[in-house]
């Protein structure tokens, strides 16, 4: 049997991924607008970056805003350009203390001129950091990315996966190419990818939590972790074999 021959693991830890769920369901709790509970969210990825080392996390990747989202309200989606933005511009001075490297994925030609800016300072003001990378999906789709990268390809190619994997990197805009995910997160209760890194999560290991990611706290992610840890990853391969 065929196993993947893309890196298993981020060189420096686990490859976390967490498609953040329920933000406007925490702001109607409460009776707030939904952009209140998009600014409460931003303090859950405040949290969750800085827990991210000390548990064992080299790359962590984080669904923004999907190419779907584009359908929600035009007054919510420039609400979420905008935290967008001020998150980018306040956070990098606090990334290079911490060794952080964050880059964003997915297309950049519908994005605002603005918030094009400020993700080329943010990405270009941390690439030196090496203890944690970041990476933020901003108008991405897994579908549209695999077709893209299929449509690079040269007529009767067979490329190898790892060769492929390279070819999805230019097609979502990333600067590298990312190992596999190993761990994806859910929070907000539902249970499904939601066209959310379909290749890279051929492996992944699930966890579902009903926790809406305004409320997802650093004990939460040590919870995930902890799971992901307890886990028996056999890659298709018998127990014994998958130990070696």
């Amino acid at each position: 049997m065929t196993q993947s021959s893309l890196p298993r693991r981020s060189s420096s830890g686990i490859h976390a991924a967490i498609i953040m769920d329920g933000n406007g369901r925490w702001a109607q709790h409460r009776g707030l607008p939904r952009p209140q509970g998009h600014r409460a969210g931003v303090e859950a990825v405040r949290r969750v970056i800085a827990a991210a080392p000390e548990l064992g996390v080299g790359a962590l990747t984080l669904d923004c805003f999907s190419s779907d989202n584009w359908q929600r309200p035009p007054e919510e989606v420039a609400s979420l350009f905008g935290i967008f933005e001020n998150f980018l511009f306040a956070e990098p001075t606090l990334w290079i203390e911490r060794g952080v490297r964050v880059t964003v994925f997915g297309r950049r030609d519908r994005l605002p001129a603005t918030l094009l800016e400020t993700i080329e300072y943010a990405e270009n003001a941390t690439s030196g950091g090496h203890r944690l990378q970041v990476r933020l999906g901003i108008d991405y789709s897994g579908r549209q990315t695999i077709l893209r990268a299929a449509r690079r390809l040269a007529p009767n190619a067979e490329p190898s996966e790892a060769d492929f994997g390279r070819l999805l990197a230019e097609a979502s805009t990333s600067q590298d190419v990312i190992p596999e995910v190993d761990l994806l997160i859910r929070t907000g209760g539902e249970q499904r990818f939601s066209d959310f890194m379909l290749w890279e999560c051929a492996y992944a290991e699930l966890f579902f939590t009903p926790r809406l990611w305004p409320d997802f706290a650093a004990d939460d992610l040590e919870s995930a972790i902890k799971d992901f840890r307890s886990r028996n990853r056999r890659f298709g391969a018998v127990a014994e074999a998958a130990a070696v």
